[in-house]
């Protein structure tokens, strides 16, 4: 009999019941790891009484800490998503966050503090590589940016939880007196409060073990995924690109992590309780963060279905020059509304650009190292964003404004990173279009 050359089979995606169902366990799953990441933000000042803290350390546990696995081990857990079982591995995520989030309300000292925040940060990094692989063998092409902008509004979502439920044990904390539990023994509120926020997420971690996944979808040509040296080496090939693009997506990051420091802020410079401080940012977060994120979302699809194949990374560009002007002028002002509010409208921008920054990654990354590109991607922003951002503020603190200054640290850091990449946001847009219009970028 003749051999008979194979041709490939039809893309065949998931139901989309089954999809959005993925799809919204996924952003459960980003809401939960940012509420045990933010958490600890919103008690800073316990913390600092209880375990005799300066404003340095709390800013390496905001961000090293936190850092230091989240954003490396991501990329071998990218190349792992590429290869087995990905909802184990969010699963296996899950579990791990869970668990060190309620041990860091153990914690005696500056060192256990940080093993617990590291190993936090070991947990919350098998998310997203799996989640925006997963989505992108969920949906095609041109409807993939309302599932990634509903993922990515989880950042804004789950700050505005945390900030609540911040706000919520608090206003406890002023009422109560230390809970005593069996086992552990006499516990503080803030160490209760990272109870609360660790322990539910066990049971997410359960659902996605028992979940099945899409298959995967490979090139047109079934190209099957490669290893880490072949991602390495197609980025390393085209670095001048992926350099700049990642600009963006640093700026949004760090700004991001340095305003951890805003309730401290508030509270220091125009006297707000911390719970008031929480409670409002919450109640504006909740709102103005995933509407922001759902519309850029829905902005990218709508230009790209109408032959704007740049519209993910314009749309970027477009909350860059919307958040910086604020982030600035926000904590430099006289008064505490008006500083709440322009404060606030700075994260629409940062909203807009992380709404669609792997919508933008995945129309110029090969499908074979989707993603461990992804992963590459998240660390290059984490590493950033948390070596960055919140230790940079601390520093400024101690070194140069002092700790009632602490609303001119965290201005300086939009102005000190934001300007430059809006000085390169040309040059970024132009070399992205170029990726777009070559296919050999692709191989």
């Amino acid at each position: 009999m003749a051999n008979q050359q194979s041709t490939p089979r039809p893309v065949e995606f998931p139901p989309p019941s089954r999809a959005w169902l993925l799809v919204s366990l996924l952003t459960i799953a980003y809401v939960v790891s940012f509420v045990d990441r933010y958490i600890l933000s919103l008690l800073i000042d316990p913390i600092k009484a209880d375990l005799g803290l300066s404003d340095t350390q709390i800013g390496f546990l905001l961000g090293p800490a936190f850092g230091i696995f989240y954003a490396t081990i991501g990329l071998p857990l990218g190349y792992l998503a590429d290869h087995a079982r990905r909802t184990w591995i969010v699963a296996a995520g899950v579990t791990i966050w869970s668990l060190a989030t309620a041990a860091s309300g153990l914690a005696r000292n500056f060192a256990q503090m940080f093993v617990a925040r590291l190993s936090v940060g070991v947990g919350e990094a098998a998310l997203s590589p799996c989640a925006m692989s997963l989505i992108a063998d969920s949906f095609p092409e041109e409807r993939r940016g309302k599932p990634i902008a509903i993922y990515s509004s989880a950042l804004s979502l789950g700050a505005a939880l945390a900030a609540l439920l911040g706000a919520a044990v608090l206003t406890w904390t002023n009422n109560t007196e230390n809970t005593v539990l069996p086992l552990i023994g006499e516990l503080t509120p803030w160490r209760i409060a990272f109870f609360v926020a660790g322990l539910p997420g066990l049971f997410l971690a359960v659902l996605f073990f028992l979940m099945r996944e899409p298959a995967r979808i490979t090139s047109a040509a079934g190209r099957p995924h490669l290893h880490l040296g072949h991602m390495l080496r197609h980025v390393a090939r085209h670095g001048l690109t992926y350099g700049c693009f990642v600009t963006i997506f640093c700026y949004m990051t760090i700004v991001a992590y340095s305003q951890g420091w805003l309730a401290v802020m508030f509270n220091r410079t125009y006297g707000w309780p911390v719970e008031v401080f929480a409670l409002y940012d919450g109640l504006l977060l909740i709102v103005i963060g995933p509407l922001s994120v759902m519309f850029a979302g829905w902005l990218s699809d709508y230009y790209t279905e109408r032959g704007a194949r740049d519209a993910p990374m314009r749309i970027a560009i477009l909350g860059l020059f919307l958040s910086v002007p604020p982030a600035v002028i926000g904590p430099l002002l006289g008064n505490d509304i008006a500083a709440f509010f322009v404060v606030s409208a700075s994260t629409i921008g940062g909203a807009f650009i992380s709404a669609v920054g792997v919508t933008a990654l995945l129309k110029i990354v090969p499908s074979g190292i989707r993603a461990q590109t992804i992963a590459l991607y998240y660390m290059a922003i984490s590493l950033a964003g948390l070596f960055l951002g919140p230790s940079l503020v601390g520093l400024l603190n101690d070194m140069i404004f002092g700790v009632a200054g602490v609303r001119y640290s965290i201005a300086a850091i939009p102005l000190i990173f934001g300007l430059p990449v809006m000085i390169l946001a040309p040059m970024t847009l132009k070399l992205y279009r170029r990726a777009l219009d070559d296919p050999r970028f692709r191989d």
